[in-house]
Protein backbone atom coordinates (compact mmCIF):
# COMPACT_ATOMS: atom_id res chain seq x y z
CA UNK A 1 0.00 0.00 0.00
CA UNK A 2 2.10 2.97 -1.24
CA UNK A 3 0.64 6.44 -1.12
CA UNK A 4 1.51 9.74 -3.54
CA UNK A 5 0.11 11.84 -1.49
CA UNK A 6 3.29 11.86 1.07
CA UNK A 7 5.34 14.92 1.69
CA UNK A 8 8.38 15.44 -0.87
CA UNK A 9 11.77 14.11 1.00
CA UNK A 10 14.50 16.29 2.53
CA UNK A 11 18.38 16.12 3.59
CA UNK A 12 16.79 16.35 7.04
CA UNK A 13 14.00 13.68 6.47
CA UNK A 14 15.03 11.31 3.82
CA UNK A 15 11.69 9.38 4.11
CA UNK A 16 8.13 10.26 2.94
CA UNK A 17 6.53 12.45 5.34
CA UNK A 18 3.41 12.10 7.11
CA UNK A 19 -0.13 11.55 5.31
CA UNK A 20 -2.17 14.50 5.21
CA UNK A 21 -5.59 14.14 7.43
CA UNK A 22 -7.61 13.95 4.32
CA UNK A 23 -5.76 10.42 3.14
CA UNK A 24 -5.50 9.29 6.70
CA UNK A 25 -9.34 9.53 6.71
CA UNK A 26 -9.80 7.77 3.31
CA UNK A 27 -7.47 4.65 4.85
CA UNK A 28 -10.04 4.46 7.33
CA UNK A 29 -12.53 3.37 4.20
CA UNK A 30 -9.93 1.30 2.59
CA UNK A 31 -8.21 -0.28 5.26
CA UNK A 32 -11.91 -1.01 6.75
CA UNK A 33 -13.04 -2.93 3.13
CA UNK A 34 -9.47 -4.69 3.18
CA UNK A 35 -9.70 -6.21 6.38
CA UNK A 36 -13.09 -7.73 5.85
CA UNK A 37 -12.37 -9.11 2.85
CA UNK A 38 -9.03 -10.74 3.72
CA UNK A 39 -10.28 -11.60 7.32
CA UNK A 40 -13.45 -13.04 5.52
CA UNK A 41 -16.21 -14.56 6.89
CA UNK A 42 -15.02 -17.66 8.65
CA UNK A 43 -12.77 -15.61 10.79
CA UNK A 44 -13.39 -15.37 14.37
CA UNK A 45 -11.39 -13.24 16.67
CA UNK A 46 -11.19 -13.21 20.31
CA UNK A 47 -11.95 -9.43 20.14
CA UNK A 48 -15.60 -10.19 19.11
CA UNK A 49 -18.45 -11.07 21.63
CA UNK A 50 -20.20 -14.45 21.48
CA UNK A 51 -22.74 -15.61 23.43
CA UNK A 52 -25.42 -18.62 23.91
CA UNK A 53 -28.68 -16.48 23.71
CA UNK A 54 -30.26 -16.32 20.57
CA UNK A 55 -31.53 -12.57 19.80
CA UNK A 56 -32.34 -12.85 15.95
CA UNK A 57 -32.28 -14.80 12.58
CA UNK A 58 -31.30 -12.42 9.80
CA UNK A 59 -29.76 -12.10 6.48
CA UNK A 60 -26.32 -13.00 5.81
CA UNK A 61 -23.83 -10.09 5.30
CA UNK A 62 -20.67 -11.22 3.12
CA UNK A 63 -17.44 -10.31 4.60
CA UNK A 64 -18.88 -9.53 8.05
CA UNK A 65 -21.15 -12.23 9.48
CA UNK A 66 -19.11 -15.53 10.33
CA UNK A 67 -20.39 -18.87 7.79
CA UNK A 68 -20.68 -20.87 10.68
CA UNK A 69 -23.23 -19.01 12.35
CA UNK A 70 -25.68 -19.86 8.75
CA UNK A 71 -29.02 -20.92 9.98
CA UNK A 72 -29.53 -23.76 7.32
CA UNK A 73 -32.81 -24.20 8.44
CA UNK A 74 -34.06 -20.92 7.81
CA UNK A 75 -31.63 -20.38 4.79
CA UNK A 76 -33.62 -23.49 2.91
CA UNK A 77 -36.92 -22.20 3.63
CA UNK A 78 -35.83 -18.73 2.09
CA UNK A 79 -33.82 -19.27 -0.29
CA UNK A 80 -31.38 -16.80 1.01
CA UNK A 81 -28.59 -17.49 3.75
CA UNK A 82 -29.44 -16.14 7.23
CA UNK A 83 -27.38 -16.06 10.47
CA UNK A 84 -28.06 -16.71 13.63
CA UNK A 85 -27.50 -13.86 15.76
CA UNK A 86 -26.27 -14.19 19.57
CA UNK A 87 -26.28 -11.84 22.39
CA UNK A 88 -22.87 -11.51 23.67
CA UNK A 89 -22.24 -12.41 27.32
CA UNK A 90 -20.10 -9.46 27.84
CA UNK A 91 -18.98 -6.47 26.13
CA UNK A 92 -15.15 -6.80 25.01
CA UNK A 93 -12.82 -4.09 25.42
CA UNK A 94 -9.63 -4.14 23.29
CA UNK A 95 -7.03 -1.49 24.62
CA UNK A 96 -4.01 0.10 21.78
CA UNK A 97 -1.21 1.48 23.04
CA UNK A 98 0.55 3.49 20.25
CA UNK A 99 3.83 4.35 20.14
CA UNK A 100 4.87 8.00 19.09
CA UNK A 101 7.60 8.93 19.94
CA UNK A 102 10.58 11.00 17.84
CA UNK A 103 11.75 7.48 16.33
CA UNK A 104 8.59 6.20 14.83
CA UNK A 105 9.29 9.05 12.16
CA UNK A 106 12.00 6.85 10.71
CA UNK A 107 11.19 5.79 7.45
CA UNK A 108 13.37 4.69 4.00
CA UNK A 109 11.44 2.51 2.50
CA UNK A 110 7.39 3.00 1.27
CA UNK A 111 6.47 5.10 4.06
CA UNK A 112 7.28 6.11 7.77
CA UNK A 113 6.71 3.62 10.49
CA UNK A 114 4.26 6.06 11.69
CA UNK A 115 2.58 5.75 8.73
CA UNK A 116 2.42 2.12 9.77
CA UNK A 117 1.59 1.97 13.08
CA UNK A 118 -1.57 4.61 12.44
CA UNK A 119 -2.83 1.96 9.85
CA UNK A 120 -2.23 -0.91 12.60
CA UNK A 121 -4.48 1.43 14.81
CA UNK A 122 -7.01 1.80 11.64
CA UNK A 123 -7.46 -1.82 11.89
CA UNK A 124 -7.56 -2.71 15.05
CA UNK A 125 -10.40 -0.39 15.54
CA UNK A 126 -12.45 -1.50 12.45
CA UNK A 127 -11.99 -4.97 13.83
CA UNK A 128 -12.24 -4.54 18.00
CA UNK A 129 -15.10 -2.96 17.53
CA UNK A 130 -18.18 -4.50 15.95
CA UNK A 131 -21.32 -6.15 17.59
CA UNK A 132 -20.68 -3.00 20.22
CA UNK A 133 -17.62 -4.09 21.63
CA UNK A 134 -15.67 -0.94 22.47
CA UNK A 135 -11.98 0.34 21.99
CA UNK A 136 -9.62 2.24 24.14
CA UNK A 137 -6.36 4.50 23.92
CA UNK A 138 -3.31 4.93 25.70
CA UNK A 139 -0.24 6.47 23.65
CA UNK A 140 3.66 7.05 24.92
CA UNK A 141 6.73 8.58 23.92
CA UNK A 142 6.08 12.09 23.66
CA UNK A 143 5.37 15.15 26.36
CA UNK A 144 1.59 14.77 25.38
CA UNK A 145 1.23 11.20 26.82
CA UNK A 146 -2.83 10.15 25.94
CA UNK A 147 -5.42 7.93 27.34
CA UNK A 148 -8.96 7.83 26.41
CA UNK A 149 -11.69 5.90 27.87
CA UNK A 150 -13.08 2.60 25.94
CA UNK A 151 -15.95 3.81 23.43
CA UNK A 152 -18.48 1.85 21.00
CA UNK A 153 -17.79 2.18 17.41
CA UNK A 154 -14.01 4.04 16.47
CA UNK A 155 -15.18 6.94 18.28
CA UNK A 156 -12.34 9.44 18.53
CA UNK A 157 -9.83 7.35 16.55
CA UNK A 158 -9.25 9.56 13.76
CA UNK A 159 -9.85 12.60 15.63
CA UNK A 160 -6.81 10.77 18.28
CA UNK A 161 -4.40 10.12 14.80
CA UNK A 162 -5.09 13.57 13.56
CA UNK A 163 -3.66 15.53 17.03
CA UNK A 164 -0.79 12.96 16.79
CA UNK A 165 0.48 14.65 13.19
CA UNK A 166 3.20 16.99 14.68
CA UNK A 167 6.36 15.35 14.86
CA UNK A 168 7.97 15.25 18.11
CA UNK A 169 11.31 17.50 18.56
CA UNK A 170 14.51 15.94 20.04
CA UNK A 171 13.97 18.05 23.30
CA UNK A 172 10.56 15.97 24.15
CA UNK A 173 12.02 12.73 23.48
CA UNK A 174 11.62 9.65 25.66
CA UNK A 175 9.35 11.79 27.31
CA UNK A 176 7.30 8.86 28.41
CA UNK A 177 7.84 5.10 27.83
CA UNK A 178 6.49 2.01 27.48
CA UNK A 179 6.60 0.90 30.91
CA UNK A 180 4.90 4.11 31.82
CA UNK A 181 1.94 3.28 29.33
CA UNK A 182 1.97 -0.60 30.24
CA UNK A 183 1.66 0.52 33.71
CA UNK A 184 -1.08 3.07 33.16
CA UNK A 185 -3.15 0.65 30.88
CA UNK A 186 -3.14 -2.14 33.53
CA UNK A 187 -4.77 0.41 35.99
CA UNK A 188 -7.12 1.37 33.70
CA UNK A 189 -8.38 -2.20 32.31
CA UNK A 190 -10.67 -2.87 34.84
CA UNK A 191 -11.78 -6.82 33.14
CA UNK A 192 -10.00 -8.95 31.15
CA UNK A 193 -9.25 -7.10 27.59
CA UNK A 194 -7.29 -7.37 24.86
CA UNK A 195 -4.10 -5.11 24.82
CA UNK A 196 -2.71 -4.00 21.54
CA UNK A 197 0.88 -2.48 21.48
CA UNK A 198 2.46 -1.07 18.45
CA UNK A 199 5.45 0.15 18.79
CA UNK A 200 9.52 -0.49 17.59
CA UNK A 201 10.44 -1.20 20.85
CA UNK A 202 13.25 1.00 20.93
CA UNK A 203 13.27 2.91 23.90
CA UNK A 204 14.39 1.85 27.37
CA UNK A 205 13.99 -1.45 28.29
CA UNK A 206 11.51 -0.51 31.61
CA UNK A 207 9.23 -3.01 30.29
CA UNK A 208 9.44 -6.14 30.57
CA UNK A 209 7.92 -6.58 34.11
CA UNK A 210 4.78 -4.60 33.12
CA UNK A 211 4.29 -6.32 30.07
CA UNK A 212 4.94 -9.79 32.41
CA UNK A 213 2.03 -8.40 35.25
CA UNK A 214 -0.03 -7.18 32.07
CA UNK A 215 -0.42 -10.48 30.12
CA UNK A 216 -1.14 -12.50 33.64
CA UNK A 217 -4.44 -10.87 33.12
CA UNK A 218 -5.06 -9.93 29.68
CA UNK A 219 -4.25 -11.10 26.14
CA UNK A 220 -1.67 -9.10 24.80
CA UNK A 221 -0.78 -8.67 21.29
CA UNK A 222 2.89 -6.83 20.64
CA UNK A 223 2.87 -5.26 16.95
CA UNK A 224 6.71 -4.39 16.43
CA UNK A 225 7.20 -1.77 13.50
CA UNK A 226 11.02 -1.87 11.44
CA UNK A 227 12.09 -0.01 8.63
CA UNK A 228 15.01 -2.18 6.62
CA UNK A 229 17.86 0.41 7.27
CA UNK A 230 17.17 -0.38 10.74
CA UNK A 231 18.85 -3.95 9.87
CA UNK A 232 21.41 -3.07 7.74
CA UNK A 233 23.55 -0.51 6.57
CA UNK A 234 23.73 0.53 2.96
CA UNK A 235 27.16 0.97 0.64
CA UNK A 236 26.93 4.94 1.26
CA UNK A 237 29.91 6.08 1.70
CA UNK A 238 30.97 8.37 5.25
CA UNK A 239 27.17 9.35 6.89
CA UNK A 240 26.53 10.81 10.21
CA UNK A 241 23.70 8.46 12.10
CA UNK A 242 22.07 10.14 14.61
CA UNK A 243 19.59 7.92 17.65
CA UNK A 244 16.36 10.37 17.07
CA UNK A 245 15.16 9.24 21.05
CA UNK A 246 18.14 11.00 22.20
CA UNK A 247 20.05 13.14 19.57
CA UNK A 248 23.42 11.54 19.81
CA UNK A 249 25.35 11.50 16.69
CA UNK A 250 27.50 9.24 15.54
CA UNK A 251 30.06 8.82 11.80
CA UNK A 252 30.41 6.08 10.28
CA UNK A 253 31.96 5.16 7.22
CA UNK A 254 29.84 2.71 5.45
CA UNK A 255 32.21 1.70 2.72
CA UNK A 256 33.49 -0.58 5.59
CA UNK A 257 32.18 -4.31 4.54
CA UNK A 258 33.09 -5.28 8.03
CA UNK A 259 31.28 -2.71 9.60
CA UNK A 260 28.59 -3.40 7.92
CA UNK A 261 28.35 -7.05 8.36
CA UNK A 262 29.06 -6.50 12.03
CA UNK A 263 26.24 -3.84 12.10
CA UNK A 264 23.81 -6.57 10.48
CA UNK A 265 24.66 -9.29 13.11
CA UNK A 266 24.39 -6.64 16.10
CA UNK A 267 21.02 -5.86 14.88
CA UNK A 268 19.69 -9.51 14.00
CA UNK A 269 20.62 -10.42 17.43
CA UNK A 270 19.10 -7.51 19.37
CA UNK A 271 16.15 -7.94 17.64
CA UNK A 272 16.04 -12.05 18.13
CA UNK A 273 16.48 -10.87 22.37
CA UNK A 274 13.21 -8.24 21.96
CA UNK A 275 11.40 -11.76 20.35
CA UNK A 276 12.56 -14.03 22.85
CA UNK A 277 11.31 -10.97 25.67
CA UNK A 278 7.99 -10.68 24.35
CA UNK A 279 7.60 -14.87 24.38
CA UNK A 280 8.85 -14.87 27.69
CA UNK A 281 6.35 -12.39 29.07
CA UNK A 282 3.51 -14.35 27.27
CA UNK A 283 2.71 -11.72 24.38
CA UNK A 284 1.63 -13.03 20.88
CA UNK A 285 4.35 -10.86 18.59
CA UNK A 286 4.64 -9.94 14.97
CA UNK A 287 6.95 -7.96 12.58
CA UNK A 288 5.83 -5.45 10.46
CA UNK A 289 7.75 -3.56 8.13
CA UNK A 290 7.54 0.07 5.79
CA UNK A 291 8.27 -1.89 3.20
CA UNK A 292 5.52 -4.26 1.05
CA UNK A 293 1.70 -4.57 1.99
CA UNK A 294 1.91 -4.65 5.92
CA UNK A 295 -1.95 -5.10 6.26
CA UNK A 296 -1.66 -8.63 4.25
CA UNK A 297 1.02 -9.77 6.83
CA UNK A 298 -0.93 -8.56 10.04
CA UNK A 299 -4.54 -10.38 8.58
CA UNK A 300 -2.50 -13.44 8.07
CA UNK A 301 -1.41 -12.89 12.02
CA UNK A 302 -4.83 -12.25 13.48
CA UNK A 303 -6.53 -15.47 11.18
CA UNK A 304 -3.27 -17.67 13.01
CA UNK A 305 -4.18 -16.55 16.34
CA UNK A 306 -7.93 -16.84 16.11
CA UNK A 307 -6.84 -20.57 15.16
CA UNK A 308 -5.03 -21.15 17.67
Amino acid sequence: MSHPLHSEPTPARPGPGPLPDALLRALDVIIGRKMQGLLAGDYRSALLGDGTELVQVRPYVPGDDDVRRIDWNVTARTSVPHVRVHLAERVLVTWLVLDTSASMHFGTADRRKADVAEGVAIAVGNVATRRGNRLGFVTFGDDRPRSLPPRQGRVGLLGLLSTLRDEPGLENAGATSLGEALHRTASLARQRSAVVVVSDFRGPLDWRRPLLELSSRHDVIAVEIRDPREQELPNAGVLWLVDPETGRQLRADTRNERLRARFATAAAAERAELARVLAAAGARHVVLTTAGDWLRSFAVFLRRGARR
